[in-house]
């Protein structure tokens, strides 16, 4: 189907090389707008993200203009930091106010898209939209400020309702807002009370291409010390969300197993604390390994037995679909999901892998267990989890419906022919 040639202003705290869930959606985004056709332009931080500290590379500098894959990006200084608190909102408020310089450099689009969290850039992308005359997409990847208050990370009081507000006047004075999960489509339309027509819906997806079943690298096991190890991954995010500690302790249970090991790869304001649980307890059977490309990634999964990921069992997570799902399935291997909601509907709909309880270490021991001592289940639910996405979850097939329901919403409203 093809669609009148549109400019897409992206306006995102964090972008590559930034390595993360945020990034690597609105990479896939952006690479499928220009293959569609459409031109596109980012405003963006200086990479800091998952450090808390800015890349050496970009230091020393408050305004840079660089190209990515064609695609001009606009980059300017934020506040760095990690974790919660005081300090990560600075970091997001620093962001909202410089990001107004590169806006002011950036040419007119069609439409302005603005990536939450965090919540605040709504502002600065209302401002632009205001000034180009311009529709707002606001894309929701998280209900924040609901997340922060479920996971206690922030106490109820002025600021939080604040925000409250804040997300409220986004919402109405948005032309568009966008879910990345049927959960928290859901959410906006019954709950934040905003109307189903101006709610659009692009959900996670994962490059079919880059992420695909392949011969284990044999070399990257022998580096790794692993050629004969059942290797569970965990490749993401070590954040308090995911409640990773259930996973230790499945570990601990599983050490007479012998031949198991779980890799965690990634960071996060978990990581420090994690490793020190593991050498703590003695846990022998779990690495960690540092952030790396999707590209290393894809070769650590050919490598793998199954892939892992888990959330914490609150309700707020009830319409998460964790994106780190995708690649695993599009890998051919199973998965062990330890949540609940959507991302467990999503892997048993696929018969793709096993789910257990959120934080429940026995039952997920268990299901590492069963898996290894069944060998032919695994091979199977990797078949079914490569297919799974193959059909429903590669970026292309999602980005044009999701034009598609856009060009639909435009002519509702007149702006389209």
């Amino acid at each position: 189907m093809k669609y009148q040639t549109m400019r897409f202003l992206v306006l995102a705290q964090y972008f590559p090389p930034e390595i993360g869930a945020p990034q690597l959606r609105l990479a896939a985004l952006v690479r499928e707008l220009r293959r569609l056709g459409h031109e596109v332009e980012v405003v963006t931080a200086m990479p800091n993200h998952p450090t808390g500290r800015i890349f050496p590379e970009y230091r020393g500098r408050f305004y840079r203009c660089e190209e990515w894959e064609g695609v001009p990006v606009h980059r300017v200084w934020l506040y760095p930091s990690l974790g919660a608190g005081i300090k990560r909102v600075l970091n997001y408020l620093s962001f909202s106010s410089t990001c107004l310089l590169a806006l002011a450099r950036a040419r007119k689009p069609d439409y302005v898209f603005v990536e939450s969290p965090p919540l605040f850039l709504g502002v600065p992308g209302y401002l632009a939209s205001q000034l180009w005359r311009v529709p707002l997409i606001f894309n929701v990847a998280d209900l924040w400020p609901d997340s922060v208050r479920e996971l206690g990370l922030m106490r109820d009081g002025p600021f939080l309702r604040l925000a409250e507000a804040l997300e409220r006047w986004i919402y109405h004075k948005a032309a568009y807002v966008n879910a990345v999960t049927k959960g928290i489509r859901t959410v906006l339309i019954v709950k934040k009370q905003v109307p189903e027509a101006k709610v659009l819906f692009l959900p996670n997806g994962v490059d079919t291409d880059l992420f695909r079943p392949r011969p284990p690298d044999r070399d990257l096991a022998h580096k790794l010390g692993l050629e004969d190890r059942k290797i569970v991954l965990y490749a993401g995010t070590l954040g308090y969300a995911q409640g990773l500690d259930v996973a230790l302790e499945a570990m601990q249970l599983l050490q007479r197993d012998g031949n198991v090991s779980l890799v965690f790869v990634g960071d996060g304001s978990e990581r420090e604390k994690l490793i020190k649980g593991a050498r703590t307890r003695g846990i022998a059977n779990v690495i960690f390994l540092d952030p790396c490309p999707p590209e290393r990634v894809a070769r650590l999964y050919s490598i793998a037995y199954a892939g892992f990921a888990s959330l914490r069992g609150l309700p707020l997570f009830k319409g998460a679909r964790p994106s780190k799902l995708f690649p695993i399935m599009a890998s051919g291997k199973p998965v062990i999901y330890s949540g609940a909601g959507e991302g467990a509907r999503l892997i048993e709909e696929a018969r793709a892998g096993l789910v257990v309880p959120p934080e429940d270490p026995k039952a997920l021991a268990e299901a590492i267990r069963h898996l290894v001592e069944h060998p032919e289940l695994a091979a199977e639910m990797g078949r079914n989890g490569r297919a799974f996405v193959e059909r429903n979850l590669s970026w292309s097939a999602l980005v044009e419906d999701w034009l598609a329901q856009l060009a639909e919403r435009e002519r509702c409203h007149g702006r389209t022919g």
